[in-house]
Formats: C-alpha cells, sequence, structure tokens
C-alpha cells in the first residue's frame, strides 16, 4: 500500500519540484491526446519565461509547441477557435497582470460562448498563468488577479498550491467541457518534493492540517506561509485546521462550513487585494450560512492596497507573511 509522504506525495517516490511536475503533467497530455497542444509566448525554444516547457519543442516539435507572437488577445483568441473546432489547447499567459490583455476573449468569448449559443458551444480550453509575488518582478509582474477571474461565471480557476496537484491537475482540466484557468503561484516553481501520477479532484477543498482551534483559509503561494504560521501556533497551544481551497470558482463551501462549525473560528489569508475581493466573499459567505457558528468576527490577511513595490524590504511589507498571519490568529482567538 502507497503511504503519503509529508508534502502530500507517495514516499519513496523521486524528487522532483513544482515546475518539473507542471512540465510532466503538460508531458503526459501531449502523450495521451493528440489533440492537445501548448501555445504561448517563448514556451517553444526558450523553453517557457519560467523553464516550464523546457525540452518539450524537441520532444512534440512544432506543431504541438506553438511559439506565438507577443499579443495575448490573438493567441488566446487562437485557443478558443482551437478549442471551438475539437482541440484541446493549453495556452500559457507568461504572468497574470498581461491576462488583462486577454480579458475581452476570456470574459466576452470563452465564458459566454456556451450560454450565447444556448448550449450548442462548448470551450474546452485551459489557460495557464504565473501568478502572485515575491520574486522582485515589480507591479507588472506581480500581482494576484485570480479572485477577479474567480468573478466570471463560466469559468473554473484552479490554483494548485503542492506538487501533486501541479502534477495532477492538468488532465481533469482538458477533459472538462468549458474553460479552466490555472494560476501558478511563481514562488513555487522551485519548491521540491514528490509527486503523485494524478489526476486529482478539481472540484474540492482539502483540509491540509487538522486542529479544533481555528480555521485557516488559503490557496496557492499562501498555503505553505499558513501551514508554517499554523506550525508555530501549535507550538503555543493553538490547533489550527489549515484549508486549501485549491478551487476558486466553484468554492467549495462544504469544506469550508464543515470546518468553521467545528473551530467557531476563522482567518483567511489572500495575496489578493483587501477591498472587494476573494477573502470578503469568503468571508460573506461564513457569515450569511455560519453566522452563529462564530465565536469570533472573521478576520483577513491580504496583501497592501498598493502596486507590488520592487524593493525586497517593501515587496515583504506589502503581502502576508507568516508572523501576521499568527498575530491575525491570536487575535481571533483571544476575542
Amino acid at each position: 500500500m502507497n503511504t503519503a509522504g509529508p508534502d502530500g506525495g507517495v514516499a519513496g517516490a523521486p524528487q522532483t519540484t513544482y515546475r518539473e511536475a507542471v512540465r510532466e503533467a503538460i508531458r503526459e497530455a501531449l502523450r495521451r491526446d493528440e489533440r492537445v497542444f501548448l501555445m504561448g509566448e517563448d514556451v517553444g525554444s526558450y523553453g517557457g519565461c519560467f523553464a516550464v516547457s523546457l525540452g518539450l519543442l524537441e520532444e512534440f516539435g512544432p506543431e504541438r509547441i506553438r511559439d506565438t507572437p507577443l499579443s495575448e488577445s490573438a493567441f488566446v483568441g487562437a485557443g478558443i477557435g482551437a478549442a471551438l473546432g475539437g482541440m484541446r489547447p493549453i495556452v500559457e499567459i507568461m504572468t497574470v497582470n498581461f491576462s488583462l490583455l486577454a480579458l475581452d476573449q476570456i470574459l466576452n468569448n470563452a465564458a459566454t460562448l456556451l450560454h450565447m449559443s444556448g448550449g450548442q458551444l462548448n470551450v474546452p480550453l485551459v489557460i495557464r498563468m504565473t501568478t502572485g509575488a515575491g520574486r522582485q518582478l515589480a507591479a507588472q509582474h506581480s500581482h494576484s488577479l485570480e479572485g477577479w477571474y474567480a468573478h466570471i461565471p463560466g469559468l473554473r480557476i484552479l490554483t494548485p498550491a503542492t506538487l501533486d496537484d501541479a502534477r495532477g491537475m492538468l488532465w481533469p482540466a482538458l477533459e472538462d467541457p468549458d474553460p479552466v484557468l490555472i494560476f501558478e503561484h511563481g514562488g513555487l516553481y522551485g519548491m521540491p518534493g514528490v509527486a503523485g501520477p494524478g489526476p486529482v479532484d478539481i472540484t474540492r477543498a482539502a483540509l491540509r492540517r487538522s486542529g479544533g482551534d481555528v480555521t485557516l483559509i488559503a490557496y496557492g503561494g499562501t498555503l505553505g506561509k499558513t501551514l508554517s504560521a499554523a506550525a508555530e501556533l501549535a507550538a503555543g497551544g493553538v490547533e489550527a485546521d489549515v484549508i486549501d481551497l485549491r478551487v476558486l470558482r466553484p468554492l467549495d463551501d462544504a469544506t469550508i462550513l464543515e470546518s468553521v462549525g467545528r473551530t467557531h473560528r476563522t482567518v483567511v489569508v489572500d495575496e489578493g487585494w483587501r477591498s472587494g475581493g476573494l477573502s470578503a466573499e469568503i468571508a460573506a459567505r461564513i457569515a450569511e450560512r455560519a453566522f452563529y457558528e462564530l465565536d469570533a468576527p472573521v478576520a483577513r490577511v491580504c496583501t497592501a492596497e498598493a502596486p507590488i513595490p520592487y524593493a525586497r524590504h517593501l515587496e515583504e511589507a506589502a503581502v502576508p507573511q507568516v508572523a501576521g498571519i499568527v498575530e491575525a490568529v491570536r487575535e481571533v482567538v483571544a476575542t
């Protein structure tokens, strides 16, 4: 019987990284289905801006690993057209900030065509993009906008935070008849560990740590910090549930509410901005459906209301850190 290692993978499996797990997921998809192809800026001979597609051009050729012009609107539109034509495109956008140049295609075409065609036109498209801060890439390469996309009906939003999810989310996403956006936090690409063979569930959140005193809700790049905060809190006698959302749309309300019903206190950790953000949506759902279970108001740890700074000390001050999570939990528990 397989036993799970500390990072959720299979004990004894070979070491890899988050980046290599994503690459292996793409490789497997290309091998399994001839309709699958990868397209985006520098994904071919350069191997991808973050080296995710390194070596795939040599293995699969330029018909299936396609470098595109520097026009997000154009190549996302081409991906939508290919999906409508029966292909299974994986479109890579270099960073989430640049996806705004394709927002018209994503919102007004990919997300709406099924509805506007009366159920006749599915768009089986996967869009991958890097998100998040922490790498001194300044404002135009560092924001966390996945909560914006979680606002849009017609899309499924995935945020793999573990090697298992980096490896296992892509194939189920390609099997989905509707558009799926996968947000890969740039700070995770070098994360070492082991990855299970997949596929994984892309409909549910995951309880990554159990404890009865407080529920910590995180996703993507904030999960590791939240688990570190939970370990620090445990040393002081506060035991936390840590929920990895994994799927931002549709949110897994059942897992969240079950945990809140046991712990009666909640802190949401979100690298997006506080105002009008995903953390606000989660807090509102808890208030609407579990208000009388709460022993304290829902707390939030979010990015400062400013563009992400370039200077390292300012960037670190702007985004959620372990110390801030610990402080927020202690305030909630003391209430």
